[in-house]
């Protein structure tokens, strides 16, 4: 007879046991808290590094700007507490003052002379340097390297060395090696040669960033362009950067047009270091005017109506200029 022999139900594969799933839980959890505490330790790190600069942006830069547009449509007199509400009469005494309109002017002037100038001498720099087989990198630092030079201390040099308006002055000095008479630079109204003296050294210091620009957008062409055109018979030189190389540099042209125009409107301290002293009514941008009008006479709300006009008039026009020169659109 044979034995019966009690046979045992199969376990299922695929129904874990009571312990398997408190041990898949548990690691579950472990894995949970392990997730959380590398999230906890990378939002430490990210506020450690940006932290800081959050707060800086917002004590030092949001926090003015929402002030300033407070203060605009108040009445703010040796205070930078509102004393009154006037709406829009701050925006409208600086469209009628005459000092403010005629600070404009002197911005669109300085403009067509500085615009136009920067652009082709960072253009032509760009074109010399990009065509140098040997120590590129060496003339580029070399044309860059003015424009780590702080504004201040190049306007320094500019009014007290070459043209301080003395014998001893290089630009004067030069003029008496041709047996000229020297003259003073800076305070003659007629003629008005310290439109020299504040364009050169705004294209001095900012001349070679514009450069690094326009090389980094030649460095972008292809080459067999230029070997195409070779082939059909084009000639080095003019012929090919107006068919290939100035066409093509459309997106680095119109960047350097903006950030040069937006520059101007911000100029500052050639301005108010060199014409200080009383001819600062010769030539005062809507910066100094608009710093004259807060500082000096201590009207925040007239200085801050006229820096939101400013802002908005900037904004205005670079946007103008990059929907009208199709900025960002493809070659």
């Amino acid at each position: 007879m044979y034995s019966e022999k009690k046979v045992e139900p199969m376990k299922s594969l695929s129904t874990p046991s009571q312990p398997e799933i408190i041990s898949l839980r548990n690691d579950t959890k472990a894995s949970r808290q392990r997730i959380k505490q590398q999230n906890r330790k990378a939002a430490l790190v990210f506020w450690c590094f940006a932290g800081p600069l959050i707060l800086g942006l917002t004590v030092f830069f949001y926090i003015p700007i929402i002030w300033a547009v407070v203060l605009s449509f108040a009445n703010a007199r040796a205070t930078l507490t509102p004393t009154g509400f006037v709406g829009f009469q701050n925006y409208i005494d600086m469209f009628k003052d005459s000092a403010f309109t005629s600070s404009l002017g002197t911005f669109l002037l300085f403009a067509l002379f500085i615009v136009p100038t920067t652009f082709a001498a960072s253009l032509g720099m760009a074109l010399l340097v990009n065509s140098v087989k040997k120590a590129q990198g060496f003339f580029r630092s070399v044309f860059f390297l003015p424009t780590a030079c702080s504004y201040v201390l190049a306007s320094a040099v500019w009014r007290m060395g070459i043209f301080s308006g003395t014998d001893s002055g290089l630009a004067n000095t030069v003029l008496h090696l041709f047996h000229l008479n020297s003259f003073d630079w800076i305070t003659t109204p007629t003629p008005p040669w310290f439109w020299l003296v504040l364009v050169t050294v705004r294209l001095w210091l900012q001349v070679g960033i514009y450069m690094i620009i326009f090389v980094a957008g030649l460095q972008e062409i292809p080459r067999e362009l230029y070997e195409a055109s070779y082939v059909d018979g084009a000639k080095k030189g003019w012929e090919t950067f107006r068919a290939i190389t100035f066409p093509l540099l459309r997106n680095a042209s119109i960047s350097v047009l903006l950030l040069n125009i937006i520059a101007a409107f911000q100029a500052f301290d050639e301005f108010y270091n060199i014409m200080f002293g009383g001819n600062l009514s010769l030539a005062r941008p809507p910066l100094v005017y608009i710093y004259q009008v807060a500082m000096f006479n201590q009207d925040f709300g007239h200085g801050s109506a006229g820096a939101l006009i400013l802002t908005i008039i900037i904004i205005a026009f670079t946007l103008l200029q990059g929907r009208f020169l199709g900025f960002g659109k493809k070659d």
